[in-house]
């Protein structure tokens, strides 16, 4: 993916929460499209067998939604202490 780094991040039973930093010209919906369709398709080259009994059908991991924020005037290092408290 062009230009996006993943600075922090932290996985939860149902959520994930994730420090990106990318290029102005990327909108957050086309950096969490991707993120989703790379990550699918690494997991499913991973576990298809057992995944093939949950999704059936689909091909999918994902569900629809998301969130995103912009970060104003908090440091880097103050969000990174939150998302590794979070959980």
């Amino acid at each position: 993916m062009s230009n996006i780094l993943l600075n922090s991040f932290n996985v939860f039973l149902y959520y994930i929460h994730m420090m990106i930093c990318s290029e102005p010209k990327l909108s957050p919906l086309q950096i969490v499209r991707r993120l989703k369709q790379m990550s699918t398709t690494a997991i499913w080259k991973r576990h298809e067998n057992y995944l093939r009994h949950v999704f059936y059908w689909e091909n999918t991991f994902w569900t629809d939604g998301y969130f995103v924020s912009s970060v104003g005037n908090v440091s880097q290092e103050t969000i990174k202490k939150y998302i590794e408290k979070q959980g």
